[in-house]
């Protein structure tokens, strides 16, 4: 029976930050609208933090199963180690899942917008069939385009609606800068299992371009969220750029995937990226507040 520190693990608490960024981020913007509110920013980030801890729930129990983590040197995986039951597993994800239903369905209720059931059934599809199912688009090369749209556009954007009942161009371009780091996070988790992913038959899109290509992909990422703060400060406040601190922490990301860094180093690439991600949200925040 797993611990209570191995469930803790198995949730991959390093990714976290990627579900506090989009929420910080689309609050920022519904701040510079004037209609920031705190409780219905509280219940999209119980939506975020839910799907986000679902997901790699259920991508442990999903890679678990095919034997996909057999060998592996990613973060501890409960079913790959045989310290977790499989359907233990997949209870914990869509424990998680139905988390993030009732926070949605309570900003359905207090927006009374009722198409955002349309959208959150998506956002959970989107979780479990990253991995699950007979066909698994991350395993089809399309998990960093999912996660651009809901951990990017549909996150920030709808952190910002939920506040606002509306999505101003900065929205958009905060939730490209955040859905653009949000794919380097996955893009670089790629880059450390390519060759066992290539071995296990998961075709993730690392393993479709080869690791030079890979890397360059991550530079672009990187570059591209550059470009989007420097737009939301463009149509919101020029303090805006506060954002742009994020590339305190990427600068040595870039250079080491770069550089070349392959296994283990790359599990610190993926902290200080999603540090980043978080960093630049906050900046975005605080730099429409002083604006």
């Amino acid at each position: 029976m797993a611990t209570v520190a191995e469930w803790v693990e198995g949730a991959r608490p390093r990714t976290l930050p990627a579900a506090f960024a989009p929420v910080v981020a689309g609050s920022a913007i519904a701040l510079h609208l004037g209609r920031l509110d705190l409780g219905r920013a509280a219940l999209a980030l119980v939506v975020a933090l839910a799907l986000q801890i679902g997901v790699n729930y259920a991508n442990d129990y999903s890679d678990g199963i095919r034997g996909t983590d057999d060998d592996r040197v990613g973060p501890f995986r409960l079913v790959g180690a045989g310290s977790a039951r499989p359907t233990v597993v997949r209870g914990a994800a869509f424990g998680c899942f139905g988390v993030a239903a009732v926070a949605g369905l309570a900003l359905v209720w207090l927006t009374q917008t009722w198409w955002l059931l349309g959208v959150g059934v998506l956002a959970i599809a989107a979780a479990w069939f990253y991995t699950g199912g007979h066909h698994p688009y991350g395993y089809a090369g399309l998990g960093e385009l999912f996660v651009f749209v809901f951990f990017g556009l549909v996150a920030v954007c709808g952190t910002t609606y939920v506040q606002a009942l509306r999505v101003p161009e900065a929205s958009v371009w905060a939730a490209v800068a955040i859905g653009a780091l949000a794919c380097a996070i996955l893009v670089a988790n790629n880059l450390r299992d390519l060759d066992s992913d290539a071995v296990s038959g998961k075709r993730t899109l690392a393993v479709r371009l080869g690791d030079r290509r890979t890397r360059w992909l991550f530079v672009v990422l990187v570059a591209v969220a550059v470009f989007a703060v420097v737009q939301v400060a463009l149509t919101t406040t020029r303090w805006a750029l506060l954002g742009l601190t994020m590339f305190v922490l990427l600068a040595g990301p870039v250079r080491m995937v770069l550089g070349g860094a392959s296994g283990r180093d790359l599990i610190r690439v993926l902290k200080l990226v999603g540090l980043a991600e978080l960093l630049g949200a906050v900046g975005l925040l605080v730099g429409v507040a002083v604006g």
